[in-house]
């Protein structure tokens, strides 16, 4: 997708369709909707009257040819009540008429904006439209399929005066918007395609054309670094892990911020293999470590003002003469020995590692996002992600990321009830405390490896799948986490 940024009026936009925005009212209203409304002898009008239009959250409206406008077609998008409208209702907006563009086969299209805050809300437009429009189509062969595309995207603001913010949030949406639709594609590969090996030589080859480095252990390193854990759930595939290290310096000698995300290529479940029901979707289940590539090429590009370090433990989790067992005893890169209850409970396995890793890296805050547990389902569904901390500043600047960029998150308990229940009888810990509170138990265990710094835990098992499809995020992958941290990263304040 091609894209610009212009000033403009309004009826001089020159591509196939123009997107105007308008709060929900009784009757159209604004300068922009009346005059419309008045070329068109009443068409609005009667929209509204009928009830098929209003300017509620997620309507649209399309109109033909209208007199005096050099675009084909204009479509009026609703956000709702004014007194509600936000950066995400513009996103959600935008990302609908993403939607009936394709559904239109429009190619080239405007988003037209006279309003405050230029850049922040330019961004969401651009996030939301690109997004909104997202197909995935590397595997068709066809060439009607791989035609439907939106090709270019021009955003146009009414003043010069304007056009350097608007131009300001055009480069920020893109980047953003590039670095999810990396990450959807990146999960949308099948597991004979990314496994560990394929996923390392693609981030170091990202690493080469951005602005950060990529450091990649093989089997023979990350057993000198004694990753017990991660081998222990690597040792059933034949295709061999890798730990990969990525960093980021935009702050001098400051200590980084930690992004830890998990990476299982395809997990079977083990010898503790998954029903067959649905198992191809585990083909995702390195969306933390997608999530966290993207948010770290991503930062580099727009100068985040901090330094930062990537940690992506990827595995592939298979069945084998030599996978491991159900009642195995590993020991974990701590020295910490850990039962193996279920050989399906091998994401905080690797995390467990990757978290005791940082420790190296005198980190000021560590945040690991991961597919983690199938209990986060019974939670929030796939409408957010649980997330547990240690720190109630860093706890509150996720939430305020959250609010901004629309990906919410709940905050739960860590009590000691569920570290209790992560106790062996014959070792230290053990993986899997059962079904009871999956996703707290789970979180206590990853808890047993941070060290004395301010650490929180995201699970987007669940919202990393969209099932029925929304505004901005398709039916399939959804890239939940990078716009997320990606926020955080932007607005970063020290947690101690």
């Amino acid at each position: 997708m091609k894209f610009s940024c212009y000033a403009s009026d309004l009826f001089d936009i020159s591509e196939e369709a123009v997107a105007v925005f308008c709060s929900k009212t009784a009757k159209p209203e604004g300068d922009v909707l009346e005059k419309i409304d008045l070329l068109t002898d009443g068409a609005l009008t009667d929209m509204y009257k009928s009830g098929e239009f209003d300017g509620s959250a997620g309507k649209l409206a399309m109109l033909h040819r209208v007199p005096e406008m050099s675009a084909r077609r204009v479509i009026v998008a609703g956000l709702g009540e004014a007194s509600k409208i936000s950066p995400d209702g513009y996103r959600r907006a935008a990302g609908s008429v993403g939607k009936m563009a394709l559904a239109h086969k429009i190619k080239k299209i405007a988003l037209y904006y006279n309003g405050p805050d230029t850049a922040q809300v330019t961004s969401a437009l651009v996030e939301g439209l690109v997004l909104g429009s997202y197909r995935y189509f590397d595997f068709k062969t066809k060439k009607e399929d791989r035609d439907e595309v939106i090709e270019a995207l021009a955003v146009v603001v009414p003043q010069k005066g304007k056009l350097r913010q608007a131009e300001t949030g055009l480069a920020r949406g893109e980047i953003i918007s590039r670095a999810v639709v990396d990450c959807r594609d990146l999960v949308n590969l099948p597991g004979n395609e990314l496994y560990p090996e394929t996923f390392a030589a693609g981030a170091e080859k990202l690493a080469k054309t951005g602005k950060f480095r990529c450091r990649v252990l093989g089997p023979a390193e990350i057993k000198k670094e004694k990753m017990g854990a991660l081998l222990a759930v690597a040792q059933g595939a034949d295709h061999q892990p890798r730990f990969v290290i990525l960093e980021y310096n935009g702050r001098g000698a400051a200590a980084p911020v930690v992004l830890v995300g998990k990476g299982v290529t395809f997990d079977s479940g083990g010898i503790s293999i998954k029903p067959a029901l649905d198992m191809g979707e585990m083909k995702g289940d390195m969306t933390g470590a997608a999530v966290v590539l993207n948010v770290i090429a991503a930062a580099a590009q727009l100068k985040a003002n901090v330094n930062l370090v990537g940690l992506l433990p990827l595995v592939e989790n298979m069945p084998s003469g030599r996978a491991s067992r159900p009642g195995d005893i590993i020991k974990a890169r701590s020295g910490l020995t850990v039962e193996i209850i279920s050989t399906d409970a091998e994401g905080r396995l690797i995390l467990a590692d990757a978290l005791d890793y940082a420790k190296t890296l005198k980190p000021q805050a560590v945040i690991d996002i991961a597919t983690l547990t199938g209990a986060a389902q019974y939670i929030l569904g796939y409408a957010g992600a649980p997330f547990v901390g240690t720190s109630q500043k860093l706890n509150d600047n996720l939430r305020t990321a959250a609010e901004v960029t629309g990906e919410r998150i709940w905050e739960l308990p860590l009590w000691d009830d569920f570290a209790e229940a992560m106790k062996s009888k014959i070792a230290d810990l053990k993986n899997s405390g059962g079904r009871p509170a999956g996703t707290l138990t789970a979180s206590s265990f990853l808890k047993q490896f941070i060290g004395d710094w301010p650490w929180a835990h995201i699970d987007i098992a669940y919202c990393d799948l969209e099932p029925k499809g929304l505004p901005y995020v398709p039916v399939g992958p959804t890239g939940f986490g990078v716009r997320l941290l990606l926020e955080l990263i932007l607005r970063w304040k020290k947690v101690t």
